[in-house]
């Protein structure tokens, strides 16, 4: 883990525009009319209705989807009693974090008061405005009692995350820790060293998944909080043993079955950790320094299963796996409070989580190959993007079935996808894609069964119901490495082209393909020879109907394989080019870009094949072309080099499909913006037309773009390249493909494949 720098850390919050968060408008507001309906005269009308209905509000403004993070700052993270104001920036961090992981809308709110009852005033008088309220590094025992009273006496859900946040995801993190080890909570010994609002809550919460009070000792600064000790609080007093012959840490944790340390660093010894039970679960949870080292616990005995806060150590406890998501099903609901039910759901959902395979993209974050329920791993990690659905979900449930819910939910899978599509981790477009392949899979082939991503991809597909995939490779190397990755090769066949057993196949596509192309001067010893290469073995496979698509790209030059394309399959009847396209989701819509790969300095005769081939890819995908031919000048502007060769492009293909929407050339910003190209360029022929399709002059601007829009956008999804133009579903992947986009290219492949089949059927 990088250190961080008291310079580094002020660059970081005060460069560009000061602090971590900011408002951004979530409505048109260009025109007088979009301010009228947004401020005067317009927002009379929603005011009204809720006047009517209090809770319309939730419907007409962002209240459902508003969290007050709140703070008198008498407890900041472990700098104590700061104030208010110097805790400023641990709450927009707070919300920051509400808004990248949970999606929530946050107002920071620093109260400068100290006092219970005024800070509690405070809070009523402005809740009116949120749909939650997140209290924040407020100290103990004031903690205990504001928190109390304002879920008492308020109807939405109310949090103090320093107690309940902690306690949820250590909670967690015990019940699976103790399934690793094999003991159960309502036998084990625990050792609570610290007393504040975390601790408590923490033990209270063990206490209802089962431990038993006569078996917990906790301490505080002056040690074992027994019966017979005066000055006791209630909050302490609950926990308080009867047990005189212990009065230290080291007299407690003897032969303890678990240490929870919420208290301060270097407390715990490795003379300590040797002397408790076999297989002890250690969590050291102080911040920034803990009880006791990562490093020292492993060394002090090998069964110790540990956990701390820092995210660069196995099994970190960190509250960023709960209070988003336990928010985001509250608020999802409308739910009057957060109550014991809800956070039991989180409890065993974040557990349950930890148990299931992890997605690869969680794998990519801390470069493993792969994360299995263990010592080493008994805790999702905070990038694990199914916590939203399974957590938010969860915790929804839960307030339904405990009656705080507003708002109900009957349709729980269209609730999940509304959450991986506002999280970005899906988009409708894809989910479209996996379900229309899902329902007719077909035989994919995977070039290169070796590669991880390949292999992984060709699993998923294979579990996702997607495709019945076919693996070209060695198979001992195929095995090893899905026996490493831990994935299962069930249900899918492995073919090594190079075995003697497959000599007959090979001579048999060297038969047909030498046939094919001897018109060319390839001889049959020559076409044998090419069947040795993975990509003329499968493109033959689809060629001969032995498999329905192809998929290659992570280990091959795009040229050798663009060619081997043309020699087994060919290009479609009636154009003498190919290509590819990429589509983009984004905030601003779906856009279709073409062409992406193949062609490098396109003519004027293989840009109007680009253009026709992309009008016939955007149909495939149920949308209707509307197409501009990009250049970097505009209508006829320029009469030499790509703007005349594009719009030489674009007068041949208003002849050749007149019907067509497509204009140009035109700059990027005309296509993009229609009121600034209707205006500027009255006579173009997408007037009044939303631009959804950008043809680009040459591979370099086309191939630049959309990698330039991918890593520097919010909220961008590729898919692609999408092969268009050949005659059979031959598809192509970058080099360096994710499992999710390999996976994306598999969907489009079997829809191709399951598309070609019909017109085959129809003929």
């Amino acid at each position: 883990m990088a250190k961080i720098t008291k310079e580094a850390a002020l660059r970081y919050h005060s460069e560009g525009r000061p602090g971590k968060i900011e408002v951004v408008p979530t409505k048109p507001y260009r025109t007088q009319t979009d301010l009228s309906l947004a401020y005067s005269p317009g927002v009379a009308e929603p005011c009204l209705e809720i006047q009517k209905n209090p809770n319309d509000a939730y419907k007409y403004t962002d209240k459902g989807n508003l969290v007050a993070v709140i703070s008198n700052g008498t407890a900041v993270l472990g700098l104590g009693d700061i104030g208010a104001v110097s805790g400023k920036p641990v709450m927009e961090g707070k919300g920051l974090l509400f808004k990248i992981y949970g999606g929530i809308d946050v107002f920071d709110i620093e109260v400068n008061e100290k006092d219970p009852e005024k800070f509690i005033a405070a809070v009523k008088a402005i809740a009116p405005t949120f749909g939650g309220i997140n209290l924040e590094d407020i100290k103990a025992p004031e903690c205990f009692e504001i928190e109390r009273r304002l879920k008492e006496e308020l109807d939405i859900p109310v949090m103090h995350d320093d107690q309940h946040g902690t306690a949820i995801i250590s909670a967690a993190g015990l019940l699976n820790a103790l399934q690793v080890n094999g003991k159960k909570i309502e036998n084990v010994k625990i050792v609570v060293n610290g007393a504040g609002a975390a601790a408590i809550s923490c033990t209270k919460l063990y206490v209802a998944l089962g431990a038993r009070k006569e078996n917990i000792v906790m301490l505080d600064s002056k040690g074992v909080i027994r019966a017979d000790r005066e000055g006791l609080n209630e909050q302490k007093k609950e926990f308080a043993t009867t047990r005189t012959d212990i009065s230290t840490l080291e007299d407690a944790v003897k032969d303890a079955d678990v240490f929870l340390g919420l208290s301060k660093g270097n407390v715990l010894s490795q003379d300590m950790v040797r002397s408790m039970a076999k297989d002890p679960i250690v969590f050291a949870l102080a911040n920034p320094v803990p009880e006791i080292t990562y490093e020292e616990a492993m060394a002090s005995r090998p069964d110790v299963l540990m956990s701390t806060g820092r995210s660069d150590y196995p099994n970190q406890i960190n509250n960023v796996i709960g209070f988003p998501y336990i928010f985001r099903g509250a608020l999802d609901v409308a739910a009057t409070a957060i109550n014991e039910e809800m956070k039991l759901a989180a409890v065993y959902a974040i557990a349950d989580l930890a148990k299931q395979p992890v997605p690869d993209v969680v794998n990519e974050v801390y470069h493993v190959n792969n994360f299995t329920f263990g010592r080493d791993y008994f805790i999702p990690k905070p990038v694990d993007p199914r916590l939203i659905t399974e957590v938010s979900t969860a915790v929804a449930k839960a307030a339904i079935k405990s009656g705080v819910a507003r708002k109900n939910i009957t349709d729980w899978d269209a609730y999940q996808r509304k959450l991986r599509q506002m999280m970005g981790y899906e988009s409708k477009l894809s989910r479209q894609l996996y379900d229309t392949a899902r329902s007719c899979p077909q035989r994919v082939v995977f070039a290169e069964g070796i590669h991880p991503n390949m292999l992984k991809a060709a699993v998923e597909a294979k579990n996702e119901g997607i495709c019945y995939p076919i693996l070209l490779g060695n198979k001992e190397k195929i095995s090893t490495m899905a026996k490493e990755l831990e994935l299962s090769l069930d249900g899918i066949e492995v073919i090594n082209l190079r075995e003697d057993t497959e000599a007959p196949r090979r001579e048999r596509f060297a038969k047909i393909l030498a046939e094919k192309r001897q018109r060319n001067g390839m001889t049959f010893q020559e076409a044998n020879d090419k069947m040795f290469d993975r990509n003329y073995f499968g493109m033959m496979m689809v060629e001969t109907g032995e498999a329905d698509a192809f998929l290659t790209g992570v280990y091959t030059r795009y040229r050798d394989t663009i060619q081997v394309a043309k020699d087994v399959i060919g290009i479609r009847d009636g154009y003498n080019h190919f290509g590819t396209m990429h589509i983009l989701n984004s905030d601003q819509g779906t856009f279709f870009l073409a062409d992406t790969l193949i062609n490098r300095h396109p003519d004027v005769d293989t840009l109007v094949d680009t253009a026709k081939l992309a009008a016939h890819t955007v149909r495939f995908f149920n949308n209707e072309p509307v197409i501009a031919m990009l250049s970097y000048s505009n209508f006829g502007a320029d009469e030499v080099g790509t703007p005349a060769t594009v719009h030489q492009a674009v007068e041949i293909v208003h002849q050749q499909v007149p019907d067509l929407d497509i204009d140009g050339e035109m700059q990027v910003n005309f296509a993009i913006d229609d009121e600034l190209r209707d205006k500027t360029f009255p006579f173009n022929r997408l007037k009044g037309k939303v631009v959804n399709t950008l043809i680009f002059p040459n591979l370099g601007s086309a191939n630049t773009s959309y990698k330039m829009l991918a890593a520097m956008g919010k909220n961008v999804e590729l898919i692609g390249p999408i092969q268009m133009g050949l005659k059979k579903p031959i598809h192509f992947i970058d080099f360096e493909s994710s499992v999710s986009d390999i996976l994306n290219i598999v969907a489009v492949a079997v829809i191709d494949a399951i598309v070609e089949k019909k017109k085959v059927f129809t003929k």
